[in-house]
C-alpha cells in the first residue's frame, strides 16, 4: 500500500495497480505487471507525482500526470521499465531527488535509475530479506535499511557515491567498503525482526519497530556513534496511557469509540480484548501542530517531534522528545469499520484539512478500507490538556464505504463444496454375487460400491422436473404478503390443557399447515393452522418436551424431552418410529431438529452437537411387536469453544447448507462448516447475555434464486436485544 496527499495506491486483480484520488472518487487503473505486485511507494515530489510498483518480474515507474492524460485520450498509460527479474519485492523507495529507486529484493538492495533501465548498485550484504529502506534527507547519498538476517552494517560505496547503512536486530556493525574492515558493532537488540523504520530530520535519529511491539531509537549524529538512546515497549506504554486516564475518569475515544475500560492486576486494557502482539507494520511522521496552529493552550514546545505508529489492531501518536504515548484508536472500536486486525498499512506524511489519511487491508479477507483521521479530535477526546473548541465533533475517524465493488464481493462464501469428511475406505466395485435370502428381506448391500460422499445434494435434475417441483411447492406454500404490516393484535386464544400448563416450544411445518407444541406435561400436540382442530396427540416422554422438529416432507416430527431422550414420530400414527434412550446422552438433549433435507438429525447435548444418521421402519413384526426396526447412528460430535452449554442452535433443513450455528453460556456464537468438519468462527461477546435464540433466514423453497443467498444473515436474540448478523462478514 502507499499514500501520498489524496492519494492512493494498492493492487488490484493481483497484477494491476490501482491509483485512487480521495478528492474526486476516481480510480486510475495502471497495467504492466505479469505477476502479483509485491510492493508500492510514491515519489518524493509533487510536481511530476511519481509512483513504483514492483512484482517478481518487472519493476516499473509510473507518470501519474502522463497517465492520467493517456486514458483521458483514450489510450492505455505505460510505465517505464526501471529493472526485470529481480526477485521477490517486497519494499521500494524514492530517492529525495526521485531520480533512483532502491529496491529491496530477497536479501539484496537495488540502487537503480528512476528513468531507464539500469542498475546503479548492487548492495549484497543481507543474510535475510530485506523488509525496509529509507534515504537520509541531510546527508547526501545515505540510505538505510532494516531486515531480518539481524545485523546493522555500513558500507562506503565508491563506485556508485552512496553510503549504506543497515540495521538489524541482534548487532550493530560498521563497514568500511574498500577494506572490508568492521568499524561498529553493537550488542544484541532483540530475538525479533525488524519491519518498519523512519528517519526523524530534525533530530537526527532513526527508528525502527519489530515484530513484537518493541521500538528503538538511534543516532545518526556525525561521528558515527550510532548509539541506542532509546526503546519503547508499546504494550507498556499503552496500559500506562490507559491507566491514567482511567484515573482521571476521562473515556479513551468518546463518540464512535465505545470500548470500555476495565482495571485487573494494576493494569487497563479494553474491556473483552485478548492479549496480542503489536506487529509494528508502519511508522511515519506526524503533522501534529498543523492541527493545533490556532490553539492557545498548545502544551508541548514546536520543536518536538511526533510520529504515527501502524499496528495490526490499531494507531498509535508517539512524542519523541519524552517518548510517551498522546493517543491511539484501535480498529475493532469504530463499528463501520470491518477490518479488525490489518496485514498491511500506509499514511499520508501530510495532513490535509487537519487530517490524515489511512489506508488498511485486511488480515483474512481480500478487503480494503480508507480511513479520514480528525487528528484534533483524536487528541482532544483522549488528552485533559486540550480543550474542545465547540465546535469540534468528537468523531476522530470515520471508515470510508468500500469504493469498489469487486473489493465487497470478495468475501468468503459460506456454502460451497461437497461435505466429503465422512468418507471411509478405497474406490472401488465389487462383482455380483448371488444372494440365498428371500425376495421380501432387504439387502446389506454388500455388492454395492463403497458411498465415498455422504452428502451429495442430487443437482442433476431436469429443467421440468426442478419447474414441476417448484409449481407445486407454490401451490402448496404459504408466503407472508410483504404489502401488510407486521401482526400486532393477537385474533384467537386457546387453551391446550383443562390446567394451565407451560409451553415450551412451538414449530410451524415447512408449509405452514401444521403448528407442534411441546408442553411442560410430557406431550407434544399438533394443530392445524388455524388453530381449530387438534390434528393429533403424541404422548411418551417423561419429561417437559424442549424442542421440536418438522421434517421437510412433513411426514415426521422429532421432539427432545427433559428426561434425556430423542424420539421421532410418524404424523399418521401415534406410536413413535425412533426412541433414543438415556444412555446415549449424559446431559439432556435440546434443539433437535432433522438437517440436510431430513438425512441427519441434529441435537445438543451440554456443551456439544450430535450429527446423527437414520433410518426410519414403522413396520411391525407380528412376533417381535416390541423391538424398533428404525436405526440410528453417531456420527461425530461437535464440541463448542469455552462454554459450559450450547443454549441455542440453527441449520437450514430447506435446502442443502454444510453451516450450523451454535450460542453458548459464554455469550458468544460460533459457525460450524460440517464440509471442514470443525468450527470456523467464534464471535466473543456477541451480547451481553447469553443467546437464547437464533434464526436463519430460509427463504422460500420455489424461489428462482440460489438457495446460497437465504443463509447470509441471521438473527440473534438475547436478554439485552435482538441483532442481525451478515455471515460473510461476521458482524
Amino acid at each position: 500500500l502507499a499514500c501520498s496527499h489524496h492519494l492512493c495506491a494498492f493492487p488490484v486483480n493481483l497484477n494491476e495497480l490501482c491509483v485512487w484520488n480521495t478528492a474526486t472518487a476516481q480510480p486510475l487503473y495502471l497495467l504492466g505487471h505479469h505477476y502479483s505486485i509485491s510492493a508500492v511507494s510514491f515519489g518524493s515530489k509533487i510536481d511530476p507525482l511519481l509512483v513504483c510498483s514492483a512484482s517478481h518480474e518487472r519493476v516499473i515507474v509510473w507518470n501519474l500526470d502522463e497517465c492520467t492524460q493517456k486514458v483521458q485520450e483514450g489510450f492505455t498509460p505505460r510505465g517505464i521499465v526501471i529493472g526485470t527479474l529481480l526477485g521477490m519485492v517486497l519494499h521500494v523507495r524514492f530517492s529525495p531527488d526521485d531520480q533512483q529507486v532502491a529496491v529491496c529484493a530477497g536479501n539484496q538492495i537495488y540502487m537503480l535509475s528512476a528513468k531507464n533501465e539500469a542498475i546503479l548498485a548492487e548492495l549484497d550484504a543481507h543474510l535475510a530479506p530485506v523488509t525496509a529502506a529509507e534515504f537520509c534527507t541531510w546527508e547526501k547519498n545515505m540510505l538505510i535499511s532494516v531486515s531480518e538476517d539481524r545485523t546493522f552494517k555500513a558500507r562506503k560505496l565508491y563506485l556508485s557515491l552512496y553510503f549504506l547503512y543497515i540495521f538489524f536486530c541482534f548487532n550493530l556493525k560498521v563497514w568500511d567498503y574498500s577494506t572490508s574492515q568492521l568499524i561498529y558493532q553493537s550488542g544484541i537488540i532483540t530475538a525479533f525482526p525488524l519491519l518498519s523504520l523512519l528517519i526523524d530530520e530534525e533530530s537526527k535519529q532513526i527508528i525502527t519497530g519489530c515484530a513484537e511491539g518493541q521500538l528503538w531509537i538511534f543516532s545518526l549524529i556525525s561521528d558515527r556513534n550510532y548509539r541506542c538512546i532509546a526503546h519503547i515497549d508499546l504494550k507498556k506504554e499503552q496500559e500506562k496511557f490507559c491507566n491514567k486516564k482511567w484515573k482521571s475518569g476521562k473515556e479513551i475515544g468518546d463518540g464512535q469509540n465505545n470500548s470500555k475500560l476495565c482495571k485487573t492486576d494494576n493494569k487497563t486494557r479494553p474491556e473483552g480484548s485478548v492479549e496480542t502482539s503489536f506487529p509494528i507494520l508502519l511508522i511515519e511522521h506526524c503533522d501534529f501542530f498543523v492541527c493545533f496552529h490556532n490553539e492557545e493552550n498548545t502544551y508541548s514546545s514546536l520543536n518536538t517531534s511526533y510520529f504515527w505508529i501502524g499496528t495490526s489492531t490499531g494507531l498509535l501518536i508517539i512524542n519523541l522528545a519524552n517518548f510517551e504515548l498522546e493517543a491511539f484508536l484501535s480498529y475493532r472500536d469504530y463499528s463501520d469499520l470491518s477490518i479488525r486486525i490489518a496485514r498491511s498499512c500506509a499514511l499520508t506524511r501530510k495532513a490535509a484539512d487537519q487530517k490524515a489519511l489511512c489506508l488498511i487491508t485486511s488480515m483474512f479477507e481480500d478487503m480494503i478500507a480508507v480511513l479520514e483521521v480528525n487528528l484534533a479530535a483524536l487528541v482532544r477526546t483522549q488528552h485533559s490538556d486540550f480543550v474542545p473548541c465547540g465546535n469540534e465533533k468528537s468523531l476522530s475517524v470515520f471508515a470510508s464505504s468500500y469504493f469498489f465493488p469487486f473489493l465487497t464481493n470478495r468475501n468468503f462464501r459460506v456454502i460451497e463444496c461437497k461435505l466429503n469428511y465422512f468418507a471411509t475406505g478405497v474406490k472401488g466395485t465389487m462383482k455380483d454375487k448371488p444372494l440365498v435370502f428371500h425376495n421380501k428381506i432387504k439387502s446389506s448391500g454388500y455388492t454395492a460400491a463403497p458411498q465415498m460422499t455422504m452428502f451429495s445434494p442430487n443437482t442433476n435434475l431436469k429443467k421440468k422436473e426442478v419447474s414441476k417441483w417448484k409449481i407445486s411447492c407454490k401451490c402448496k406454500n404459504k408466503e407472508y404478503p410483504l404489502e401488510s404490516y407486521p401482526p400486532i393484535k393477537y385474533e384467537k386464544e386457546i387453551s391446550l390443557t383443562c390446567k394451565p400448563t407451560p409451553i415450551f416450544c412451538i414449530q410451524y411445518s415447512g408449509d405452514g399447515e401444521l403448528l407442534a407444541c411441546g408442553l411442560a406435561d410430557k406431550t407434544v400436540l399438533i394443530f392445524n393452522s388455524n388453530l381449530t382442530d387438534v390434528h393429533n396427540v403424541f404422548s411418551g416422554h417423561d419429561g417437559a418436551v424442549n424442542s421440536v422438529g418438522w421434517s421437510h416432507d412433513k411426514k415426521w416430527l422429532v421432539s427432545a424431552s427433559e428426561d434425556r431422550t430423542l424420539r421421532v414420530w410418524s404424523v399418521c400414527n401415534k406410536e413413535p418410529a425412533l426412541i433414543l434412550g438415556k444412555e446415549n446422552f449424559h446431559k439432556n438433549v435440546r434443539f433437535a431438529q432433522f438437517y440436510f433435507i431430513d438425512t441427519f438429525i441434529l441435537l445438543c447435548c451440554g456443551a456439544e452437537f450430535h450429527l446423527l444418521s437414520f433410518h426410519l421402519d414403522t413396520t411391525k413384526d407380528d412376533l417381535k411387536r416390541y423391538k424398533q426396526r428404525s436405526v440410528c447412528k453417531l456420527v461425530q460430535k461437535f464440541p463448542m469453544t469455552s462454554t459450559m452449554e450450547i443454549t441455542s442452535l440453527s441449520a437450514v433443513n430447506e435446502f442443502y447448507s454444510y453451516i450450523v450455528l451454535t450460542a453458548g453460556s459464554n455469550r458468544a456464537l460460533e459457525v460450524f462448516d460440517l464440509n471442514a468438519g470443525c468450527s470456523t468462527a467464534v464471535i466473543p461477546e456477541a451480547h451481553v447475555r447469553s443467546v437464547h435464540q437464533i434464526c436463519q433466514n430460509k427463504g422460500s423453497s420455489f424461489s428462482t434464486q440460489q438457495p446460497e443467498a437465504y443463509n447470509l444473515f441471521m438473527t440473534t436474540a438475547a436478554g439485552d436485544g435482538i441483532k442481525l448478523w451478515d455471515l460473510r462478514t461476521l458482524r
